[in-house]
Parts: structure tokens; C-alpha cells; sequence
């Protein structure tokens, strides 16, 4: 990821998604940008899980740990000879996203270490020549499509082993004192050839592939980087026009973020991706609402950290996702695997928790976008809107008591209940006062709640649209 999840975004872009006419009545006065890949299914499905598993789960202390620690590829080595994921169980890992709700999935094909998770022909540095001894990927695609998720691979524009990879402000040995000196022979014309190999190979061998997620551009000088003469990389040393034109080709319906430093090609991304945040409101690109996705992860860090701690709880994952929802978002949850092959228990219990949420609360989710902006949602609450149902999702994040108020809404509500039971609220249209001194406003509808909160880590009321 970039900058290694620390929270910054890089790029503004997506260009997305006439969805149909209802949608369209969603956004009121905005207009969503289109997409040049398929973004239908995406608006629906909301929620994906990205993967992050590489050589990384070894030292479990980053994804980014070669830079951070600035390893050399020798010192580095010792991970390549001792991968060996003997746990490693696809159909589990495919088992647990299906039962948290997740309609597509995310895997990194290579990080920026360099390391593949497939049979690559242009590299030794792959799975099979680990003590694994085998292609990865495959079996993980097959599990997951046999869930019924859709398909997405992660590959990193970045490769901090390739011997033509110039060394450049974010590569381990910016450091080193031979820097210069190791950067004469290196070709990084050779480099684009064998990323874009790499990427013809992923895109003719894998059947259809959904999303395509290239990681990431740091033009200097550009998009919040330094001047030169502080030395990154971006669309010139990936041949990104060219990259785009061979992606396009091979899947036509594929959808492409926004990380290949294209800004200003229509054609050159679809969804835009904040990393590590939660948007204030709908993103946008030059004034228009755009399709996105906020990729997040369970705690600090995307690769498997043994030691990290601050992990974020079901609740707080449950709201991330209906606070993305709610501003026509998607939410793509990352999980960093074990060197063994495993999933963190952290991360089961979580993707579990969400499950049993999703169970009975999904139809506020899928197929959901942001409620029109007539409807003024109650304070620490969230509302998600399904236009081919016309069914407004109140999600309290806060239990009140007993009585909601919602403002505007007389007149508008045919029918109230709670989503997990199917329990009917009734409700009122309230009468403003000038004698009460908490009156709501007129024209408002009150809800009747149960004193006691749902079962539910977020109760959601169900309201059914005149």
C-alpha cells in the first residue's frame, strides 16, 4: 500500500458510474462520473476483502519492512528460503469473506518486495521456488469464485528486488553510500518490460479478473511529493498510457483505480481510493461525485504484524462500513495472513462478528447508496438508501430514549420496523408546541424504539417510502 497504510491518499480521481436512473435520483442535483470498466456490480456488492500476503509474514512486523529497516535483498533473502505456508487453505479464507458479506476480493499478486504468488516466466523470485513449492494464487482464485466473489488483483507498480528497479527516495538502499554507483547499471526501461510481462501474464491466466489494483505513483514534484531533485516514479517509468491500453485490451470490462499517475486521462482509472480514512461526505473529481472505495484495515498495518495492537472492534468495523455506505461508497477490508497460511484469530473473530451483523442486516448495505439529501438523518445516526426498493435504512449508531424524531419526514413513511427481527415500530407524525421546550420540529415523524437496544451491534430501522 502506499506510504505503507499510513493514512495518506494519493491521487484524486474516479471516474464513475451513470448507474441507471434511480441512481441517479440518489444524487439529486449530482451526476455520477462514468466508468470506463463495469462498475454495475460494484455499486451493489459494497463490501470486498483485500489481502496482503507476502514474504512480509515472516518477520511480522510491516509490509513495509524492507524500507523502513532498509534491508538489502541478500539480508533479505532468508525469507524467500524459509516461506513455507503449510496451512494454507483458500477454501477457508474464501469461506470466512463469504460469510462476513464480502462479494469480491483483492489479492496482492506481488508487494512492493518484489515476491510473487504465482508460476510467473520472468522471474525466479515466486512462490514455487519457495519451500512452498507451488503457485498460490490459482488455488486462491478458484476458492474464491467458487464462493461466488468477484475477482480483484493487487499488483505493485514498485519492485525493490529487481535488479532495474533504480533506487529512488522510498527504495531501501536510498541510503546507502554506493547509492549512485548501484543505480549505473540499472535500467528502468527493462523494468516497465518485465512489470508489464508481469501483468499480461496475470490478466490471460487467471480467466476474468474484476478489478485490477495497481499500487502506486510518486511523481516528484507532483500530488503533495517533494520537488525534484527528491527522486520517485510515476507515469513515465511505468509506460502508464501503454500499461493502460495493454489492461483495457485484455479485459475490457475491468474496472481500474487511480494510482498509475493518469489523473487527466478519462480512461485512465474508475474508482477512487482513500486509504486508511473515512471521507467526510461522496467523493469527488473536479466538482462531480465519483465511484470509490475506502480500503481499510483490521489494525495498523496491512501485512500480518504479530505485535501490533491497535485493532478495531466488530462495532467500529460494522460503522466504518455504513458510514462508507451512506456516502455512495464501497469498503474493502484488508486482512494480512499468517506465514503459515492462516488468518490472524483477531481477524476471524472480526470477519465473523461482521457476519452475524450482515445476516440479518445486508439489504441496508447491498445495493445501498446515500439517501437523498431531502432526508435529514437524527444526529449520531446514519441513513443508506436502496433506490429500486425505495426503502430508507436508519442505522443508530446511539440508542436513544425510546423515541427518535425524524425531521421533514411526516407524510413521507409507509411503514417502520426493526431490520433484525422484522418487529414492527410504530410512529407519529409530532406536533410542534410552542409551550414545550423540546419540541420537534413540525412536519417531523416519531419513531416509538424499545427501551432496551436490539440484539444487534448496530440496530438498523427499516422505513418503507410512501
Amino acid at each position: 500500500m502506499e506510504e505503507g497504510g499510513r493514512g495518506r491518499t494519493y491521487g484524486d480521481r474516479a471516474r464513475n458510474c451513470r448507474h441507471s436512473k434511480e441512481m441517479r435520483e440518489v444524487t439529486m442535483s449530482d451526476e455520477i462520473r462514468a466508468t470506463t470498466g463495469d462498475s454495475t456490480w460494484f455499486v451493489q456488492d459494497r463490501l470486498g476483502m483485500f489481502i496482503h500476503w507476502g514474504l512480509y509474514a515472516l518477520p511480522a512486523r510491516h509490509e513495509w519492512i524492507r524500507n523502513y529497516e532498509e534491508i538489502s535483498n541478500e539480508d533479505y533473502e532468508k525469507y524467500f528460503q524459509h516461506f513455507d505456508p503449510d496451512l494454507y487453505d483458500p477454501d477457508r479464507w474464501a469461506e470466512l469473506a463469504a460469510g462476513a458479506g464480502m462479494k469480491y476480493f483483492v489479492i496482492t499478486t506481488k508487494h512492493h518486495e518484489g515476491f510473487c504468488l504465482w508460476d510467473s516466466k520472468l522471474t525466479d523470485y515466486k512462490a514455487p521456488n519457495t519451500p512452498a513449492g507451488r503457485d498460490l494464487l490459482g488455488p486462491m482464485v478458484q476458492a474464491f469464485r467458487a464462493q461466488g466473489l468477484r475477482v480483484g488483483f493487487y499488483h505493485s507498480l514498485i519492485d525493490w528486488h529487481h535488479p532495474d528497479f533504480t533506487i529512488d527516495e522510498v527504495h531501501p538502499l536510498r541510503n546507502h553510500p554506493d547509492r549512485k554507483k548501484l543505480n549505473e547499471p540499472r535500467d528502468i526501461r527493462k523494468y516497465t518490460e518485465y512489470l508489464h510481462g508481469q501483468v499480461r501474464e496475470l490478466l490471460s491466466e487467471y480467466g476474468k479478473v474484476d478489478v485490477m489494483w495497481f499500487d502506486f505513483s510518486y511523481p516528484p514534484g507532483r500530488r503533495g511529493f517533494p520537488p525534484p531533485p527528491w527522486e520517485g516514479k510515476g507515469r513515465e517509468d511505468w509506460q502508464s498510457a501503454e500499461l493502460l491500453k495493454l489492461v483495457r485490451s485484455l479485459q475490457p470490462g475491468i474496472l481500474l483505480n487511480d494510482r498509475l499517475d493518469l489523473t487527466d486521462d478519462p480512461a485512465g482509472w474508475d474508482i477512487r481510493t482513500p486509504e486508511q480514512i473515512t471521507p467526510r461526505a461522496w467523493v469527488t473529481f473536479d466538482g462531480q461525485r465519483v465511484v470509490w472505495e475506502s480500503c481499510q484495515t483490521f489494525s495498523g498495518s496491512w501485512g500480518y504484524h504479530r505485535d501490533e495492537e491497535s485493532w478495531k472492534s466488530t462495532e467500529m468495523l460494522v460503522q466504518m462500513l455504513i458510514d462508507t455506505v451512506s456516502k455512495g461508497g464501497n469498503l474493502l477490508l484488508n486482512v494480512g495472513p499468517t506465514g503459515r497460511g492462516e488468518f490472524d484469530y483477531r481477524a476471524v473473530e472480526r470477519l465473523e462478528g461482521m457476519g452475524e451483523w450482515m445476516r440479518q442486516h445486508s439489504r441496508s448495505i447491498y445495493g445501498c447508496t446515500a439517501a437523498p439529501e431531502e432526508f435529514k438523518v437524527p444526529r449520531d445516526c446514519r441513513f443508506t438508501y436502496n433506490p429500486e426498493t425505495r426503502r430508507l435504512y436508519l442505522h443508530l449508531f446511539a440508542w436513544p430514549c425510546k423515541m427518535i424524531e425524524l425531521e421533514g419526514m411526516a407524510g413521507k413513511i409507509e411503514y417502520a420496523q426493526l431490520l433484525n427481527d422484522a418487529s414492527e415500530i410504530q410512529m407519529q407524525v409530532s406536533e410542534s408546541s410552542a409551550d414545550h421546550f423540546d419540541a420537534p420540529p413540525a412536519e417531523s415523524l416519531t419513531l416509538t424504539l424499545p427501551v432496551k437496544k436490539p440484539n444487534a451491534t448496530v440496530p438498523v430501522v427499516e422505513l418503507y417510502l410512501k
